[in-house]
């Protein structure tokens, strides 16, 4: 039985015209426990299609309707996916101290420069090696600097766009940032998520892929979620049976879920 899907995007996100409850019905039905909340917040997103912004309280009210309707049946966490660039941390950090959630994704979908990394404009002029080293080297810097989530999602993603032949990530030409990367994470308790959405994108596994999720136990991870990245109700859960085998594969039997933004480890091997 799968136990929880820790990212999902609903009409609170500007990128999905599902409605909450849709998500939290079709949880029930396929037999999850838990279900976290997690719409986009990304200040000065380049995109003005895009906002990808919401007001905290009518997202809250909504969260604590269906909780009273469905709480007895479902948990329900109260999460928010934010995307970092530097220089809105200010505005980051302000939202997160004057609103509550349960969970925190943090995200790198805009670089330097504000180049939004779904648009090829980021890749022009770069090989794909250049283009994968000045990703890791920003998602390094974040997670260096800033403290106000609990997960990184996706943290690979950038093998999904580009204009490349070939997009699959050679881990071990990175290795010397990727390391830095978990083990700045590790030392700071936070924590990676298996993103099954990399199936739905072509990526050919999840993000990250299996050698990152490995390495990751191997420094000492523990925190880890599972989240499907859906926009869709059909896309709850998606591959999770692979996600689980790679976790027992990897050498986690647990996998962490939230309350108040504090860890909560569910056994499931």
């Amino acid at each position: 039985m799968f136990y929880a899907d820790y990212h999902t995007h609903s009409d609170f996100s500007s990128d999905s015209d599902t409605p909450m409850e849709e998500n939290i019905k079709r949880a029930m039905s396929i037999g999850l426990k838990e279900i976290a909340v997690t719409d986009h917040i990304d200040f000065d997103y380049p995109d003005p299609e895009f906002p990808f912004l919401f007001d905290y309280k009518p997202y809250s009210d909504e969260i604590e309707r269906l909780r009273k309707i469905y709480g007895e049946k479902i948990t329900i966490a109260k999460g928010v996916e934010i995307g970092i660039q530097p220089h809105v941390i200010g505005s980051i950090n302000k939202f997160v101290e004057n609103n509550q959630f349960d969970f925190i994704i943090a995200s790198t979908h805009v670089v330097q420069d504000g180049y939004d990394l779904c648009v090829n404009d980021f890749f022009e002029g770069k090989t794909k090696d250049e283009a994968y080293c000045q990703y890791f080297e920003e998602v390094l810097h974040n997670v260096e600097n800033y403290d106000f989530f609990n997960v990184y999602g996706h943290i690979d993603f950038i093998n999904r766009y580009g204009n490349y032949t070939d997009k699959t990530i050679d881990y071990s030409r990175f290795r010397y940032l990727t390391d830095k990367i978990l083990s700045a994470l590790i030392e700071k308790q936070k924590g990676i998520e298996i993103n099954t959405s990399g199936y739905r994108y072509g990526a050919g596994g999840p993000h990250p892929g299996f050698a990152l999720i490995k390495r990751y136990r191997e420094l000492g991870g523990k925190i880890i979620t599972v989240g499907s990245d859906t926009h869709k109700p059909e896309h709850l859960a998606y591959k999770f049976d692979e996600a689980y085998r790679m976790l027992k594969e990897a050498g986690f039997d647990k996998i962490a879920v939230f309350r108040d933004r504090k860890p909560v480890y569910i056994k499931l091997f």
